[in-house]
C-alpha cells in the first residue's frame, strides 16, 4: 500500500494573496505524476506575515475555496496554512482540503513568540490526524517541530495499527536555523518510527529574512528519502507502507516506549 506526495517548494510573494495562488497553481496544475496529497508551505498565499488584521480571510473567503477548486480541478487532497479569522481570533491554521470539497483543518498549537506569533495569533489546542488511503497523517506547523511531546507517537501495544504513519510539517522556516530544522525533522522520523515530510519555502520575505527550503522526506530509520536546497522545486514521492511495517517489526523499539497523555488547553 502506497501514499504519493507532490512537495511544492517555492518562494512567496510578499502579503499578495493574488500573486501568490496565481502561481501556485500554475505548479499545481502542471503536476502530471499521478498523485494523492499536494503539500504547499506554511501561510503559502501571504508568507509568514504579522497582519492577520490585514490579511485573515474566514472559512468561506476567496482562499478556501480556490483551495476547494484546484483539489477538484487535480482530484488531489491539497494542504497548506493560511491565515484564517473566526470569531474575531486570529489563526495559522493548516487546511486539509479534499477533492470533493470536504475539509479538515489543524490550528498552530506553538505560535513562534520570537517573531511575536504569540502576540497575533490564537494558539490550537488539539491534534489532528487526518485518514487517506488507510494511512494516518499528523498535521503539525513549523515550529511545532521543536517540541517533541506534541508530536510523539502514542504506541499502545494492543493496537493493530500505530496512531500514525506520516508526520507532516509545512513551514516558513528560516535559512539561519536551517541546521535545526533538518535534524530535528530526522530525529522526529526515528522516535516516532514513522515518514516525515517537512515542506518549506524558499527566497526573503518582507523582513528581509531569507528561506534556503530544505524540504525534506525522511524514511522512519532517518534516512533522507528526498532534499533540495535553495531552489524551487516540485517533487512528487511514494511513500511505502510495507516498508513501514518492516522497520516496525524488526525494529520494535516502540514496545519500550514511556506512556504519557497529552491534555489539551481549554
Amino acid at each position: 500500500m502506497s501514499l504519493t506526495f507532490s512537495i511544492i517548494q517555492t518562494d512567496l510573494v510578499w502579503e499578495n494573496k493574488l500573486a501568490n495562488l496565481a502561481m501556485l497553481e500554475e505548479k499545481i496544475l502542471s503536476i502530471t505524476h499521478k498523485t494523492n496529497v499536494v503539500v504547499l508551505p506554511e501561510m503559502f498565499s501571504t508568507g509568514f506575515s504579522m497582519q492577520p488584521e490585514l490579511l485573515a480571510e474566514d472559512m468561506k473567503g476567496p482562499t478556501v475555496q480556490w483551495m476547494k477548486k484546484i483539489a477538484a480541478a487535480k482530484k488531489v487532497i491539497l494542504t497548506g496554512s493560511l491565515i484564517i479569522e473566526e470569531d474575531g481570533f486570529y489563526f495559522n491554521r493548516l487546511l486539509w482540503m479534499l477533492p470533493n470539497g470536504q475539509y479538515g483543518y489543524y490550528d498552530k498549537r506553538h505560535c513562534f513568540a520570537f517573531a511575536g506569533e504569540d502576540e497575533k495569533y490564537t494558539p490550537g489546542n488539539k491534534r489532528v490526524i487526518a485518514s487517506v488511503n488507510g494511512w494516518k497523517v499528523n498535521l503539525q506547523i513549523c515550529y511545532d517541530l521543536r517540541f517533541p511531546v506534541w508530536a510523539r507517537q502514542s504506541f499502545d501495544a494492543t493496537a493493530a495499527d500505530k496512531e500514525y504513519d506520516v508526520l507532516l510539517y509545512v513551514a516558513n522556516w528560516p535559512e539561519r536555523r536551517s541546521h535545526a530544522w533538518k535534524s530535528l525533522l530526522v530525529a522526529r522520523a526515528i522516535e516516532n518510527q514513522c515518514y516525515v515530510v517537512g515542506v518549506n519555502r524558499i527566497g526573503y520575505d518582507g523582513n528581509s529574512i531569507y528561506h534556503s527550503g530544505d524540504s525534506m522526506v525522511v524514511g522512519p530509520l532517518g534516512e533522507t528519502l528526498y532534499h533540495k536546497a535553495n531552489e524551487e522545486d516540485v517533487f512528487t514521492i511514494m511513500l511505502n507502507k510495507e516498508t513501514l511495517g518492516e522497520v516496525r517489526t524488526k525494529f520494535p523499539f516502540w514496545k519500550d516506549a514511556d506512556g504519557f497523555k497529552i491534555l489539551s488547553e481549554e
